[in-house]
């Protein structure tokens, strides 16, 4: 007796809109569990951050979107992360882990190179960043229907983090503005980079040989010999 659920469409796109959270979610996860511990055990795990041009600055490639400032930071980060992760392992899964960690280490070495500044650089929004402008970029160049909604949605949300590039605009606040740049700029090479693989524009091919057969077929029926 087979199962009707494997057959109902419905029922598998929920199943897939459900995984596409579980990693998202599970990486701002991680994120919360990392500053709560920070923070109760005092741990002054910010110093682990990235430091440009510092040889102690090279782990933090790979630790520094791990770390955020305080709890109020890495709130504004949370919710991007999840609707453009969610986004990204929905319609991009074959090429979601790639495309994160790529995103995440491209950002990371950029940032060494050319940031400035003696402080450590911390925090997930490189990462968004990159997210933002693989997603926006890949509805363009792919121009399938879909990918263009995602393309007008990451637009409407999240249009405004072109803000971030401008730190004299929140004289206030330390805003590490070469990872917001470095990871936009991440996800525009990667968008281009795998405009080729994935989901692709249908493209409807018409087969000439049926064509010719089914005139042959039309024309026959429609002989002298077979009229009435």
């Amino acid at each position: 007796m087979s199962d009707n659920n494997n057959d109902d469409p419905i029922k598998t796109e929920q199943k897939r809109f459900y995984q596409s959270m579980i990693v998202p979610l599970a990486f701002i996860l991680l994120l919360w569990l990392i500053k709560a511990a920070d923070v109760i055990w005092d741990m002054g795990m910010n110093e682990y951050g990235l430091y440009p041009l510092k040889a102690k600055g090279l782990f933090g490639i790979i630790t520094s979107p791990l770390l955020h400032a305080g709890f109020s930071h890495l709130f504004a980060n949370t919710v991007p992360l999840f609707v453009l992760g969610s986004l990204l392992f929905y319609f991009y899964k074959p090429l979601a882990w790639q495309v994160f960690f790529l995103t995440w280490l491209i950002t990371g070495i950029w940032v060494w190179v050319f940031a400035r500044g003696n402080a450590p650089h911390i925090g997930a929004s490189g990462i968004i960043y990159g997210l933002a402008s693989f997603l926006f970029l890949s509805g363009i160049l792919r121009r399938e229907q879909k990918l263009m909604i995602i393309t007008l949605l990451v637009t409407f949300l999240y249009g405004s983090l072109l803000w971030g590039f401008f730190p004299q605009l929140f004289p206030k606040e330390h805003i590490s503005w070469e990872s917001h740049l470095m990871g936009f700029i991440s996800g525009v090479i990667l968008a281009v980079y795998y405009r080729k693989s994935g989901p692709q524009k249908r493209v409807y091919v018409w087969n000439e040989e049926e064509e010719e057969e089914s005139e042959d077929a039309y024309w026959k029926s429609a002989s002298p010999d077979d009229e009435s």
